[in-house]
Formats: structure tokens, C-alpha cells, sequence
């Protein structure tokens, strides 16, 4: 199987099993809305778009650099890791977790696995994936939407942070905040 098909088995394979899980989650209590949630969704859905190999097709976009079929392959695995480390993130976070921003049943701050590292581990595995996509898909279309992904991700863990603050008492989310990085690990 060629890096092409691999891409898009592992990208199928995350979207498949991402929107299958979305039925292990706990009752919601409250939830965000507003023009941020629209902002953060368009922003992610257009730039997913523009990541993809038919989109760049599509709009003529020719490669700006090569990476070989030994960087791809490697590329590949950056994925799979991306991919994995948010999964990893989205089982230790388990019934919590949602697709919107919420506050579930017996929600609290999760510290423990991924969250120890950054405080948004499933954004920073599927940033870490789409930057490795768009290295190896080397057009301008998916870089621009690899920045457009990485700042809607950016937007929505603002604001997941804000209301979190609101909602579990600035005091446990800020203590968090202070010990553990919010997107790039160790820094």
C-alpha cells in the first residue's frame, strides 16, 4: 500500500471511530454556543478541507517540495502517532468527553495520562497529525489549512478554558493552567 492510501486509511479510520465513540459520553449539563463555537467549526471544517489531496487536485495546486517515499512513509507515522496520542487522550478522558464544548454529570479537571503533558491533548495529537499530512501533501492549500485548523483548535481551547474556569471554579482550573502547558508539550 502506497503513503497516499495509507493517509487516507489512517485519516478514515480516526473520523470513523471518532464520530462511533461520540455515544460513550455522560449527560450534559451545560454547553457553549455563540459565535466562537461557529467560528471554531467553520475554521476546522475548512481547514480539514483544504488539508485534503482531492481538494489541492482540485484547485490545481502543484507539490512546493518532495518528501520522497521514504519521508512519506515516515510522515505516515507521524499521523498514526498524532492519531493515537489524541485517542489516547480521549479514552483517559472518557465519559467527558464531548465534540462541543460542556460541562458533563460529575465533571471535574482531568490531570492525570495526556493531560499531565498539555492540557488539550486531543487538539495537540490532531494539530501534530494535520502538520505531518500537510508536510507530506506540500501544497500551499494544505498549509494554509493546517494554520487554519491549528488556530480554530487554538480558538476552541480558549474557550473551553474560560468556561471550564466559570464552571469548576477558577481555583481548579487555574491551578492546572499553571502546571501544565496548554498545546506544545514542555513548554
Amino acid at each position: 500500500m502506497g503513503p497516499r492510501q495509507l493517509f487516507d486509511l489512517a485519516w478514515a479510520a480516526w473520523a470513523i471511530t471518532w464520530i462511533a465513540a461520540a455515544l460513550w459520553s455522560e449527560r450534559t449539563e451545560k454547553q457553549v454556543t455563540g459565535w466562537e463555537v461557529w467560528a471554531y467549526r467553520i475554521g476546522a471544517g475548512v481547514g480539514l478541507v483544504m488539508l485534503t489531496h482531492a481538494f489541492a487536485h482540485a484547485m490545481g495546486m502543484r507539490r512546493i517540495w518532495h518528501v520522497g517515499y521514504g519521508g512519506a512513509y515516515l510522515l505516515v507515522g507521524f499521523v498514526v502517532a498524532g492519531i493515537l496520542f489524541a485517542w489516547w487522550a480521549r479514552i483517559h478522558l472518557g465519559p467527558l468527553w464531548s465534540g462541543a464544548i460542556t460541562k458533563k454529570e460529575g465533571h471535574h479537571v482531568i490531570d492525570t495520562g495526556p493531560y499531565a503533558i498539555v492540557r488539550h491533548p486531543i487538539y495537540t495529537g490532531l494539530i501534530f497529525a494535520t502538520i505531518a499530512t500537510a508536510l507530506a501533501e506540500a501544497t500551499i492549500t494544505a498549509v494554509l489549512g493546517t494554520i487554519l485548523l491549528t488556530g480554530a483548535l487554538w480558538l476552541k481551547a480558549r474557550t473551553e478554558e474560560r468556561f471550564l474556569s466559570a464552571e469548576l471554579g477558577p481555583g481548579a482550573y487555574a491551578e492546572y493552567q499553571r502546571r501544565v502547558p496548554m498545546l506544545v508539550p514542555f513548554v
